[in-house]
């Protein structure tokens, strides 16, 4: 069953970026993805981060679109890396980004697909936001057997419901997201199984590889009266090929969330870190790091290596496409090289 879009006139840069401040649905008192007992991040209506500053509002979102003044991207951006044909399985630790926030991870044998977006628009409208420039990392026929779908909130730019949809219907995963994006991920297929948890709870996927859902200061919406009213996460999977911590969206905070998951998890062996959609800061640092955030998270997690994503795929803020990856390199030598950190691109494998 396919799902109707939400809006019908609300930019996808828009969504992403400001989400709605959920008037309505404040006025009726209701969410209508997740009815569950409060907690520290959830009020009875909205899930909160720690920490958490005060929504943007409309104001701001104006105040940013009047003086903006990013640098235009090119209309192509392909990678110097041909699209990958992964294994059926591997037994080593085998990473490869599909594009944006898109990973294949190949653990312990088991196939984990985490935000897979194979969208040409990262939005709610399929002739409107942002518009993929580079094909996807690895194409969706030559994806090898998908144990586990993991999602780690509903932005467009990491769900994309058609897409789960399909692997749903040809590969029957797992599917695993935080709280209440059950409720979206089956208005696009209700046949579909979702195993949805809270914050540090945890979910076995088989081969002895455990996710662990773990705090990212960020926030959520799919439309304008949703805004943070389906929780979002961080993962660590925990298994054979040792700790790895992805994070989808993130800002970085005082710091906390990494050094926690440090103490809770021990190092990990690899972290996946965002690194782009970063500007203009005072509008974007409390949801999204910059890679000087990215190299200091690696470094308070204790990663042995990173990899960068969440740039040169979907135009989403106003920095240049490639200033991702020079602002890492710069932040990294700046820091030592204390954590070798790549700025991955799409078809990129990663191995151990």
């Amino acid at each position: 069953m396919k799902r109707r879009s939400l809006i019908a006139t609300m930019s996808a840069a828009t969504m992403m970026t400001l989400g709605g401040v959920g008037y309505a649905a404040h006025r009726r008192g209701r969410n209508p993805y997740y009815r569950g007992p409060q907690s520290d991040h959830f009020d009875g209506l909205r899930f909160h981060s720690p920490q958490q500053p005060a929504d943007k509002e409309l104001g701001d979102l104006l105040r940013w679109q009047l003086s903006r003044a990013g640098e235009a991207w090119p209309r192509q951006f392909p990678s110097p890396y041909p699209p990958d044909k992964p294994p059926e399985r591997s037994k080593a630790l085998r990473v490869t980004l599909i594009g944006h926030a898109s990973y294949l991870f190949q653990v312990a044998g088991r196939n984990i697909l985490v935000d897979p977006v194979y969208a040409k628009r990262a939005s709610p409208l399929r002739y409107a936001g942002p518009k993929r420039v580079n094909p996807p990392g690895i194409a969706f026929a030559d994806l090898p057997p998908i144990d586990v779908v993991l999602i780690t909130h509903n932005h467009y730019d990491h769900l994309d419901g058609p897409t789960v949809a399909r692997l749903w219907q040809e590969h029957q995963p797992v599917v695993v997201a935080p709280l209440g994006n059950d409720v979206i991920l089956k208005s696009y297929d209700d046949t579909m199984a979702v195993i949805v948890r809270d914050w540090h709870e945890a979910v076995d996927l088989g081969g002895g590889v455990t996710a662990h859902l773990t705090p990212a200061n960020h926030w959520s919406a799919r439309g304008v009266n949703d805004r943070r009213m389906a929780l979002w996460c961080s993962y660590v999977l925990t298994g054979p090929d040792g700790v790895i911590y992805h994070s989808g969206d993130t800002g970085f905070g005082d710091g906390a969330i990494f050094r926690d998951a440090r103490a809770r998890f021990g190092a990990p062996r690899l972290a996946t870190l965002p690194i782009g959609a970063y500007e203009p800061r005072w509008f974007m640092e409390s949801q999204h790091m910059n890679p000087a955030d990215a190299v200091d998270a690696a470094v308070l997690l204790g990663a042995q290596e990173a990899l960068g994503h969440h740039w040169g795929t979907f135009r989403l803020t106003d920095e240049g496409i490639e200033r991702p990856a020079e602002a890492l390199a710069v932040a990294s030598s700046e820091r030592g090289g204390t954590v070798p950190f790549v700025a991955m691109r799409p078809g990129q494998v990663w191995r151990a």
